[in-house]
Order: C-alpha cells, then sequence, then structure tokens
C-alpha cells in the first residue's frame, strides 16, 4: 500500500515547473518480452486474492508453474502456506548467484489484493482491460505490478542462462492489506528466516507521480515507515434508565477522552530520510510551503514556517507522530444509559518511538483512570528505517536518470504501512524503489476503478530489471 508515501511526494512538488518534467504518453506496440510479461501480469492480476473471495495459494502455483518452465529448479521454488489458513500462501525463490562472499538480495512483494465489489465497480475489478491508455483491475498497481515485475525478472534470467554474482532472492506474500489476517512476510521473517534473509530487500513503497496532465513529477525511494499501532479505548459504567441520567456517563466519559486525543499534537521532529526530503523537495517548489520546509531543516522551532507546512495533512504527518479517532461503538439499547463504549485510536508512531511509549502519552493526555487502554493487537514488530545507503540509492538514482530521465528523485519515510515492517524488524534493510507511475487522484487504488497508465508499467519494468541486475553485480 503506498498511497501514502507518493501523496506526499505530490505535495512536495506540485508547484514545480512543468518546462522540467518528463512526458508520460502513449505506448507503441510491445516487444516480445513485453508480451510475455503482459501474460504473467494478467494472470495475476486476473486471479482474485482478496480476503473476502480469493485465493493467494493459487496464484502463487501459477507463478511457480511460469518459473518451472522457464527452467528455474524445483529445488529453488519453495511454496508455503499454514494449515488454519491454506488459501493465503506465497512463494519465494531463490536464484543462485557466482559470488561466495557477496551476500544475497530479496524482492519483496504481497500478491493479495483489497477487496472490490463487481457492483461498485465500472469494470469488472478481476478482468485486466485496456482503454484510453491504461490497464484497469484490482492490483494492477497494489502490488501486483511488482511481483509480476520481480516474477518476470527471475524468468527472464533464467530463460536467458544469466548468472548474477549476487544470489537473488523472491518473496511475495500474503497479508499486507489485512492487519489483522496471516501474513506471509511476518511468518517468512519469524518462522523461515534463512530462506529470505538477505543483506537489502527491494519492496513497494516508492514510485513516480503526475501532475495529472501528461507530465512526471517526481520519482520517490521510501527509506523507512511509521510503526502501526491500534490501540483500544474502553469505558464502563453500570448503566441504568435512560428517563434518569447522570452525569457519570460512559459515552460522555469516552467523548472527553477522544476530546483530549484531537486536541494533542506530538512534537515535530526530523530523521536522515524526513530531512533529506524536505531539503531536496523543499528546494525544487518556489513556493511559500517549499520555502517553509527548507527553513524547518535549518531551525525545526520555526514556528512561521511550521505553521505553513502543517496546512499540508501529508507533510504535517511526516514530520511527528500522528493518533486519530477511527472507530467507535457503544451502547446496547436507545432507551439505556450505556454500560460499555469502545473506540479504535490508530497511531502512526514516527520512527524510534515505541507503542509503549505513545501508550504513556495517551494515558497522561486522557489523564481518567476509568478509560482503559490496550492494544489492539500486540507483538507486531517495530519498523526500522533503512540508512540512506549510497551504495544502493546511488544505482537507483543513476537508473532513474536514464529511464525516468530530467525527473528528480527524492527519499522519502512512508506515514503508511508495507511489509518492509517485517523484514526491517527482522535485520533486512527494505527499501521502496522508484517504479510505475500513478496520477494526483490515486488511481483508484484500494478505492474503485483501479488502474495504471500503460507506459508507465513498461518503462518502470524495464528500469525495476536494470536495477536487479545492477544490484546483482556491484
Amino acid at each position: 500500500m503506498k498511497g501514502s508515501i507518493l501523496a506526499a511526494a505530490a505535495a512536495a512538488m506540485a508547484a514545480a515547473p512543468v518546462a522540467a518534467q518528463v512526458p508520460t504518453g502513449q505506448m507503441g506496440p510491445l516487444r516480445p518480452d513485453q508480451q510475455q510479461f503482459f501474460g504473467l501480469y494478467k494472470e495475476l492480476v486476473e486471479t482474485d486474492t482478496s480476503i473476502a473471495s480469493g485465493d493467494c495459494t493459487i496464484a502463487a502455483q501459477q507463478i511457480a508453474t511460469r518459473m518451472e518452465a522457464a527452467g528455474i529448479p524445483k529445488d529453488a521454488i519453495t511454496l508455503f502456506s499454514v494449515p488454519d489458513h491454506p488459501k493465503e500462501g506465497g512463494i519465494v525463490v531463490v536464484y543462485p548467484g557466482t559470488s561466495k562472499t557477496l551476500e544475497p538480495m530479496l524482492l519483496l512483494a504481497h500478491i493479495d489484493v483489497v477487496n472490490a465489489k463487481r457492483s461498485d465497480w465500472v469494470r469488472d475489478p478481476f478482468k485486466l482491460i485496456e482503454e484510453g491508455g491504461y490497464y484497469y483491475a484490482r492490483g494492477t498497481i497494489d502490488d501486483k505490478y511488482m511481483a509480476s515485475v520481480w516474477a518476470d525478472t527471475l524468468i527472464r534470467f533464467a530463460q536467458a542462462g544469466y548468472k548474477p554474482e549476487r544470489t537473488v532472492k523472491m518473496a511475495l506474500t500474503c497479508g499486507e492489506e489485512t492487519d489483522t489476517a496471516f501474513n506471509g512476510a511476518e511468518y517468512l521473517a519469524a518462522n523461515k528466516l534463512p530462506l529470505i534473509d538477505a543483506a537489502f530487500a527491494l519492496n513497494e513503497g516508492g514510485g513516480g507521480r503526475t501532475d495529472g496532465k501528461g507530465h512526471l513529477l517526481v520519482e520517490t525511494i521510501q527509506v523507512g515507515e511509521k510503526i502501526y499501532q491500534d490501540y483500544t479505548l474502553t469505558t464502563t459504567n453500570p448503566g441504568g434508565h435512560s428517563s434518569q441520567p447522570k452525569p457519570d456517563n460512559a459515552l460522555y466519559e469516552m467523548a472527553d477522552a477522544l476530546e483530549r486525543v484531537r486536541g494533542y499534537e506530538f512534537p515535530a521532529e526530523f530523521n536522515d530520510t524526513t530531512r533529506a526530503f524536505f531539503t531536496k523537495a523543499g528546494a525544487m517548489r518556489p513556493d511559500a510551503i517549499g520555502k517553509a520546509m527548507v527553513a524547518l531543516t535549518k531551525n525545526l522551532d520555526d514556528a512561521e514556517a511550521m505553521a505553513v507546512v502543517n496546512k499540508d495533512k501529508a507533510l504535517h504527518s511526516m514530520l511527528r507522530t500522528t493518533c486519530v479517532a477511527t472507530m467507535i461503538e457503544g451502547g446496547h439499547a436507545v432507551n439505556a444509559l450505556p454500560q460499555h463504549v469502545t473506540a479504535n485510536v490508530n497511531c502512526r508512531i514516527f520512527p524510534g518511538h515505541t507503542p509503549a511509549e505513545v501508550k504513556d502519552t495517551l494515558t497522561k493526555l486522557i489523564d481518567d483512570p476509568g478509560v482503559a487502554i490496550t492494544y489492539r493487537r500486540e507483538g507486531k514488530p517495530l519498523a526500522v528505517n533503512p540508512p540512506l545507503d549510497p551504495t544502493l540509492i546511488g544505482p537507483m538514482e543513476k537508473l532513474a536518470a536514464k529511464y525516468f530521465p530530467g525527473v528528480p528523485v527524492v527519499p522519502t519515510m512512508s506515514t503508511g504501512a508495507t511489509d518492509g515492517v517485517y523484514t526491517g524488524g527482522a535485520g533486512i534493510p527494505t527499501y521502496g524503489v522508484p517504479s510505475i507511475w500513478g496520477d494526483p487522484d490515486g488511481n483508484g487504488v484500494h478505492g474503485l476503478n483501479e488502474r495504471v497508465e500503460v507506459k508507465a508499467v513498461y518503462t518502470a519494468r524495464d528500469y525495476l530489471y536494470a536495477l536487479v541486475k545492477e544490484l546483482a553485480n556491484p
């Protein structure tokens, strides 16, 4: 799920001059290798892998069949699932390198998608349709595109007999889109780490953004993400008859607690990634927000600059931990005083802080022993920000100059969440790489009528293939 990082990039680049941007435009006829990729991409997209009605295990097996047909040995392919979740399987492939000293690299993507109802969509969400220069279907972007590119890359290696220096591993997993579901990346990191262990991983989270008028504005590299944590707030009360109300009311007590959460602003802070983003992206836009972004990198206590930047919700979120109420449930009858009320507070925690710290902050902020605060889910690993490693960032930028000429490449931190939390937490630095571009409206990712520009599909595929080869042969 990459929407939040691209929204931040779009916000930062909104005022960039169009003259320096690259036109997107229409595609010509597909090359034979592109036609082969399209077949894999189409099959994966048209295989329903939503948690409501789909089957990731079938999709993983389809990819394994293509791998074997390309000449990848069966013993290099691991299909996995667990008995409790037979439809949420995945696949790991290990493509051996020639070096005995270079550590492997990992190509990570998820093959599950957000639910999609046919009655809500203009087109069948699980049929890939080309229309007006776009491919339409659920998963065309998030994240079956990247999964298809990684699988296609190893198939091309095998068909060409290519021998990289570095071993290249691929893990395509299920469960990223549903936090409470079985998650294959989490399972592999906890139970099969030697199978996927690597010096670094390439993942979703980066990508490009257009101005909506046919010009590519920016490509981003995701270098870290916030920690996702939900907290359950609970108030209880003996209740009683609604004809005899009293000030001691579980709903009012919850409302007071949420009002305190609403009014609190966590302190602003930078890390290496966000400081680099504000410096580079701020310098690229000549408006008041750009100037304020740069000013904050020099003085985070600049109240005037902070007020300007905080007007943009994406930039505001990138500077701090945020907590927001997202759900509430309470009461048992319309003519009775409530006995039990719960609310969910969703927090996106700035790296370097822990869920326990934020829980303590919420407890002090609410200052009411009648409001119990618990974790909705315990034991999720903390996101670990990878370093701005020039041996990785450098090749990403160099190849971007070739495939996205003239387009700035900006490192940024996601305010959302990816499966990088599991690989990063297991000690594998995980980066969201430049990739396909999207439009300002978000292209229907997680919503209706998801789409991706056809030219973006094949341009970014060439870029990602070249990037894998470059990093596999340092």
